[in-house]
């Protein structure tokens, strides 16, 4: 019966990933770009600036009103980083060759743009509830195309995907890394994993946001030292390991999938690493507590330069500097560590399968949150939320025995249909993100701390939570 399935689910993949979602997502990425005159290059510097003013905000809020806006940019952090950063490089370089991480370097940098519209529209459409705020697409669905079946249809295919198929993805990611660092039973594993993410989710929001605070941080910082350390100690070879990437990446060296092969596992990885475009973090943009929503637009966009040209580049480097990808029929999480090992010793298994527990936890508690988020969108019915709830670990358990490829299938088939309906819906929402960016420059060229009133953009309705001037 899996076998079934995961042969359905495979033919849906590859007539989604070739022809729709391709288009969508560069075409409408490099429109976005041109339309805000590359956000993504011209305020990078102010990316930061906010992001440092959120950490110190996050420290001395009292968090009555909402999660803070480094918070927000945390749970985000915590979904986007995870068993993408490390199982989904090795399985996009394993397949696609060593030019699948240019590709995933280029849907990061053109898809960052249609990060930013996605956030700052969350955050324009967001609504008050009994934890601060919350929002996202189904929200802006809702109230700015007057389209509440799309919000609705979206939710279940968020709730679906991040909830239950993507926190499988997770959980086999980490049980896989534990069985080859210490022999430990993979089920064993899981209900500890299960046991653990239950502590965590029946304790609300707050208690997310402050778990990825915490996590987040420390184990992206760990991991992209240990990852530098490599580089640096094969100095010589980067060179030629850009050559290898760009030379793969057009077909010049071909990889065992050929052009098209390398390619589509590239946007593949890179999407589900990053997100961008997916309708996932603006749930988490919405929940902050911010005086002009483009603020929290850029944070999030950061967000997908972090991950993907950071993060994701620090494993493939480990992987292609290792070599290890030529010679072995290992899998995801196994090739990474075998990678890392071959730098840095024995030692450098176990510290994959801790940063991977790292990385994965929290993307499950970021993951459950988008889903509880969307639950309350459909009906905000306490038994419903507890039924989603046990669904979740449910599918934790699942994915902690269930084998690679079904899972990673379930999330590519989910993660598409999610980001079509999100880029059509933003695609035709766009100038409000745009037109909310103009008011933004304009005030910090007045040098204001830039607030956003509704009247701000003319003839926007359906607004919440943001006031209007006098």
């Amino acid at each position: 019966m899996l076998t079934f399935l995961q042969k359905i689910i495979s033919s849906c993949n590859n007539i989604l990933w070739s022809y729709v979602l391709i288009i969508l997502l560069i075409g409408i990425g490099l429109y976005f770009s041109f339309k805000s005159k590359f956000v993504q290059f011209k305020m990078f510097k102010e990316m930061f600036r906010l992001l440092g003013e959120g950490a110190s905000k996050s420290v001395t809020s009292n968090e009555k009103k909402g999660v803070s806006s480094f918070q927000a940019f945390c749970i985000s952090t915590a979904s986007r980083v995870g068993t993408g950063n490390l199982a989904g490089v090795a399985i996009a370089i394993a397949v696609g060759g060593p030019g699948a991480v240019f590709w995933m370097w280029l849907i990061a940098i053109i898809g960052s743009a249609s990060s930013f519209v996605e956030s700052t529209l969350a955050q324009i459409y967001k609504v008050k509830d009994k934890h601060g705020y919350r929002g996202g697409p189904a929200y802006y669905m809702e109230k700015a195309l007057n389209k509440r079946w799309l919000g609705v249809l979206f939710s279940i295919l968020i709730t679906i995907s991040f909830g239950l198929v993507f926190n499988a993805v997770q959980a086999n990611t980490i049980t896989f890394a534990f069985q080859e660092a210490f022999g430990v039973n993979r089920l064993i594993i899981g209900m500890v994993l299960t046991a653990a993410a239950g502590l965590i989710i029946f304790g609300g929001v707050k208690r997310i946001a402050k778990i990825a605070e915490i996590i987040v941080p420390i184990m992206a910082i760990i991991y992209i030292l240990i990852a530098l350390f490599v580089i640096l100690k094969n100095i010589t070879l980067i060179p030629s390991i850009f050559a290898l990437i760009f030379k793969n990446a057009f077909g010049l060296q071909q990889a065992a999938g050929g052009f098209l092969g390398t390619l589509l596992m590239g946007i593949k990885r890179g999407l589900f690493s990053n997100e961008a475009g997916m309708g996932s973090a603006p749930n988490a943009a919405a929940a902050a507590d911010v005086t002009h929503p483009v603020k929290q637009g850029l944070i999030q966009t950061l967000g997908v330069f972090t991950d993907t040209i950071i993060i994701c580049s620090c494993t493939a480097f480990i992987i292609l500097i290792s070599g290890v990808y030529t010679q072995t029929k290992l899998e995801g999480i196994q090739l990474t560590q075998t990678a890392l090992s071959s730098q840095v010793g024995s030692w450098g298994t176990t510290f994959i399968a801790v940063c991977i527990l790292l990385f994965a936890f929290s993307s499950i508690v970021g993951n459950y949150y988008y889903g509880e988020t969307n639950m309350e969108f459909i009906k905000g019915n306490r038994l419903c939320l507890l039924i989603y709830r046990f669904c979740v670990l449910g599918m934790v358990v699942f994915g902690s025995i269930a084998k690679i490829q079904i899972v990673w299938d379930m999330a590519d088939l989910f993660m598409g249909l999610m980001a079509i309906i999100n880029l059509v819906a933003i695609f035709q929402l766009a100038h409000i993100a745009f037109d909310a960016l103009e008011d933004y420059i304009k005030q910090k060229k007045e040098g204001k701390d830039p607030v956003f009133y509704k009247n701000n953009i003319k003839g926007l309705k359906n607004v919440e939570c943001w006031e209007e001037t006098n």
